[in-house]
Order: structure tokens, then C-alpha cells, then sequence
């Protein structure tokens, strides 16, 4: 456990204090002391405190009411009351405001651990919320590849191999499949995640503005330039600039983008001036290049320039191992966003997700979803929330999971077995099971902790 974590102990037991400070620091957390609930309060008024490990029975002031007073100062701290006079109303009231759980002395030191483990653990995620709720706000990180699936699990491996590189990648695949986000895994992997990821997609600009948007433009250069405006391979320097689908490109900028990539070097629209660019390619597109090509409608010296390393995104109907792992985080995130209380599907609705076609792969499994929670007048989803989907006939049913097979469960079982089969399927290499699922290995490591798996 990391020492960031501080935990105040408040008890007027002098020598049951000291056995909890030895025990507790023992662990790793950083501790501070109260010897009654007026100390405590002053404590959390001082200075931070990550979660408060107090006695109710206290002389001048009881656990209880310091409860309530620290709770008035910051409701987001974890309390963890003891006692060695348990109740059924005691317990109750506590609960009631605001404790986060109740132990009875002495003291089940194992008990006391995963408890304080728990409780650490539900703040962190609420802090990671928060900062994921203002990053997406400001459209400044990208969501998370979700999937150990032979086939995703290849593609990640490959796109370790190249984020290290310098080289231009090529990613293809039919749409929703993910390109963008493998373009941002690629970017956010290598050595220029400090540098900045420009995205462009290139089928929403038409020709005329496309000139100017990558490269730029002086004032005056065309009616309507009353300014300077740097084109995207200028705002990417030092970073990673991400064409989306490329194949939309006219050919007469496919001749511009290509002397650029030759010579690392641009000019404004209306300007005169040379000016070198430092800009790492990734494109994407849904597109056949190769037949493109070979019909004219695409410049083979430019195919060739972008496709450096290929890179192909597995369809959705073929990673159907990866559904319950997709499904389970989109609701999640749909339920919270909606504020409804969906938590599980049924048995039938999972097996008609993994089995439909989806031909819009996981961006119509995504909106699929989301329309299902909105909707949904149930904390559970069944086959009746997807009117429309079918069973894809062509699949004969033998799916293998990444996970357990009834999935009228709630999500946190889902995320155990997804942990333990990915840990299995990498041998018990901790830093290659967290590689596989998208988090890091101390993340691993507390989540181990929190299901109980091996360590």
C-alpha cells in the first residue's frame, strides 16, 4: 500500500493505540495519532487525512460524535469505527452517519486490513472518477481499449512493438472498431507522449479548407483569412498528428501531404516561407488502399510512404470473447452518466449480445447500451431491452469467455474473473496481466487485494 495513504488512529486507550499504530504502520500507510475525538477533529482541520480508524467509547468525546463533526469538515473521508460494546443500534447509528464500516474489538487483524484496503480503495476509485470526469470535460484523454481477446491481445502487443519507434502506421478496419483510439494508444505509448496528438478528420473538411487546416494559411491568403492560422503539422511539433480516414483525401492534396512526409518541411497557403516540421504520422482508414491504387483514386508513392506498419482492427464479431468485458463497462458508465440504478444483465441478454452480428462493431454496441439504460425500467437488462437485435446464424455458439458464464451478476464479479483469467493467460506475469488489461501493475496489485486473488 502506498505511504501517500494517511490514516489517522484515534483511540484513548493508550496501549491499544500503540498496537494499531505498529500493526497499521506495518502495512505501509503513513499514520497520525488522536487520543480522543476532539484531537481528531483538530487533526482532519490540520492537515490530510485519507480515512480515520477511531473508538467510540471515548471520555471526553465520543467516536460518534467526532464522526459527525469530521464528516461536517469533509464528508469524502472513510471512517472506520471499533468497539468492544457492539449493538445492533449502535451499528445502525453509525452507519447512518456516514461510517464507513463498523469493527468489534478485538480486533480481527485480518478483517481490520481488508477493511482499511476497502475503504482506501473506494476513495482512490472516487479521486480517479473525479479526474477522469474533468479530463473528459476538456476532451483530453481517450477511453480505454477494453478486451484480452487472442486477437486484441495481438493487435496491443504490435502496437507496443511500434509506439516505441519513430515509424508511420498505417491502421485499417471497418468502422467503429477502435481506430482512433489505437492511433491514441500508439501516441500516449511512445516517446513523444509529452508532445501533443492532433487528430484530423480528413472526410469532414472539404477539399478547398483541407489545404489550409493541415498546413496552415497567412492573412489575406483566400477571402475570409483575416489571420494567421498554423495547419495541424504545425500544432503537432514534437507530437503525433492522426489522419482519419485518409482514403477521403482528394488526390491533389495526396500530392502536397506526400512532398511534407518527404521533405519534413511545409509552407503556408498564401505564404512564402519554409517551415520544418517534427511530426509523427499514424492514419487510419475503412477503406481498401490497395484497390484504390490500382483504380487511380490514390497515389501508390503515398501508400507506400503511410503504410510502414499496418495495422489491423479486429471486428467486433471476432473478438466476441471481448462483449462481456465491453458491455459491462459501457453500462457502467451509461448507468452513472444517466444516473439510473442498471447494474447487470440477464443470462439471455448476455448471450444475445455475444452472439449478434454488429455490424457496427463496438461503437454500435456502445449506443446499443446506452439506448438500453436509458430506457430501461429495471436494475437488470434482459433480451426485451434490445428490441431489434438478433442472433448472428452463422455463429455456432461456442464462444469462449473472458469470464464467468451467468452474468446476472453485479460488475465487480465480472472484473474478478476478467483479472483472474487474464493473470492465468499470462503465465501469473503480473506486469503482462496488467499490460493486457489496460491498467498498471500497482492498480493490479490492489485489485488483487480487494477480490482476494493470489498475490
Amino acid at each position: 500500500m502506498p505511504t501517500s495513504h494517511r490514516i489517522l488512529i484515534v483511540d484513548d486507550d493508550t496501549a491499544h493505540r500503540t498496537m494499531l499504530f505498529t500493526l497499521v504502520g506495518g502495512w505501509g500507510y503513513d499514520l497520525m495519532e488522536a487520543d480522543d475525538g476532539e484531537s481528531a477533529i483538530a487533526a482532519v482541520e490540520a492537515e490530510p487525512v485519507d480515512l480515520v480508524l477511531m473508538d467510540i467509547r471515548m471520555v471526553r468525546m465520543s467516536g460518534i460524535e467526532a464522526l459527525e463533526r469530521i464528516k461536517a469538515i469533509n464528508p469524502a473521508i472513510p471512517i472506520v469505527l471499533m468497539t468492544a460494546y457492539a449493538s445492533v443500534e449502535m451499528a445502525v447509528e453509525a452507519l447512518k452517519k456516514g461510517a464507513y464500516d463498523y469493527l468489534i474489538k478485538p480486533l480481527d487483524f485480518d478483517k481490520l486490513r481488508l477493511t482499511l484496503d476497502r475503504a482506501l480503495e473506494h476513495i482512490r476509485l472516487k479521486k480517479e472518477n473525479q479526474q477522469l470526469k474533468q479530463q473528459l470535460a476538456t476532451g483530453s484523454r481517450y477511453p480505454l481499449i477494453i478486451g484480452n481477446s487472442p486477437a486484441m491481445t495481438r493487435l496491443m502487443e504490435t502496437v507496443a512493438q511500434v509506439a516505441a519507434s519513430e515509424a508511420t502506421v498505417m491502421i485499417t478496419g471497418e468502422s467503429g472498431t477502435g481506430k482512433e483510439l489505437v492511433a491514441a494508444a500508439i501516441h500516449h505509448s511512445s516517446p513523444r507522449e509529452a508532445g501533443p496528438f492532433v487528430k484530423v478528420n480528413c472526410a469532414a473538411i472539404t477539399e478547398t479548407l483541407l489545404e489550409s487546416e493541415l498546413f496552415g494559411h497567412e492573412k489575406g491568403a483566400f477571402t475570409g483569412a483575416d489571420r494567421l492560422k498554423e495547419g495541424r503539422f504545425v500544432q503537432a511539433n514534437e507530437g503525433s498528428l492522426f489522419l482519419d480516414e485518409v482514403g477521403e483525401m482528394p488526390i491533389s492534396m495526396q500530392v502536397k501531404l506526400l512532398r511534407v512526409l518527404q521533405e519534413r518541411e511545409l509552407t503556408r497557403v498564401g505564404g512564402e516561407a519554409v517551415i520544418a516540421v517534427d511530426v509523427r504520422l499514424i492514419v487510419a482508414t475503412n477503406q481498401d488502399l490497395v484497390q484504390m491504387v490500382a483504380q487511380g483514386s490514390f497515389r501508390e508513392d503515398l501508400y507506400y510512404r503511410l503504410n510502414v506498419v499496418e495495422l489491423k482492427t479486429p471486428p467486433l464479431r471476432q473478438r466476441r470473447e471481448d462483449i462481456p468485458l465491453l458491455a459491462a463497462h459501457f453500462l457502467s458508465h451509461f448507468a452513472e452518466k444517466n444516473r439510473k440504478s442498471v447494474d447487470q444483465f440477464t443470462p439471455r441478454a448476455m448471450d444475445l449480445l455475444i452472439h449478434h452480428t454488429w455490424p457496427g462493431n463496438v461503437r454500435e454496441l456502445m449506443n446499443t447500451i446506452e439506448r438500453a439504460v436509458v430506457l430501461s425500467r429495471s436494475t437488470c437488462l434482459d433480451e426485451d431491452d434490445f428490441t431489434g437485435l438478433t442472433a448472428d446464424p452463422s455463429d455456432n455458439g461456442t464462444v469462449s469467455l473472458a469470464g464467468s458464464t451467468p452474468f446476472d451478476v453485479p460488475l465487480e464479479e465480472i472484473e474478478k474473473d476478467a483479472i483472474a483469467h487474464t493473470l492465468a493467460s499470462a503465465k501469473g506475469n503480473k506486469s503482462e496481466a496488467a499490460r493486457r488489461l489496460g491498467i498498471t501493475r500497482k492498480t493490479l496489485r490492489e485489485k488483487l487485494k480487494k477480490y482476494n486473488l493470489p498475490l
